[in-house]
């Protein structure tokens, strides 16, 4: 039992260092404009990367990274784009998400006028017909087939 336990701990550390950042120290003499590239870096191209493939890529969001949180900015005229960019920078790796897009006005009275008709039962929902099926008795004759 307690080689296992020590095999475990032995796992989790190693599977620690394999996480760790590795850190860029400037050299004496080179410039301080020196970046670091972490996993901000790395989440943030991941995301951009999301959007370039997604139907908001016409938008032309900005996203920066900093510390793991997502900040997104921007405008749109449609008002799902605001939540497809935070759920694609989600799923990009970021741990949390600041989402900064302006919706337009007309996209909120659009959005406003859908939802008062939906509310008022102004539209009309397309309702599903249900067959029953035939039963038969054991026995019985199965009905004739239409032709």
């Amino acid at each position: 039992m307690r080689k296992l336990v020590s095999a475990l701990a032995l796992a989790v550390a190693i599977a620690g260092l394999s996480q760790a950042t590795s850190v860029v120290k400037p050299v004496a003499g080179a410039s301080k404009s020196v970046t670091q590239k972490g996993p901000d870096a790395q989440v943030e191209r991941t995301i951009r990367a999301k959007f370039a493939k997604s139907k908001i890529n016409a938008e032309h969001f900005t996203v920066s990274v900093q510390n793991g949180v997502a900040t997104i900015d921007g405008k749109t005229d449609v008002i799902q784009h605001k939540g497809v960019a935070t759920r694609l920078a989600k799923t990009g790796g970021a741990l949390a998400v600041q989402n900064h897009i302006q919706v337009s006005e007309a996209a909120k009275a659009k959005a406003a006028a859908k939802l008062s008709q939906y509310r008022t039962g102004e539209t009309q929902v397309a309702r599903a017909t249900v067959i029953q099926p035939v039963v038969t008795q054991p026995g019985a004759t199965q009905p004739a087939k239409p032709k």
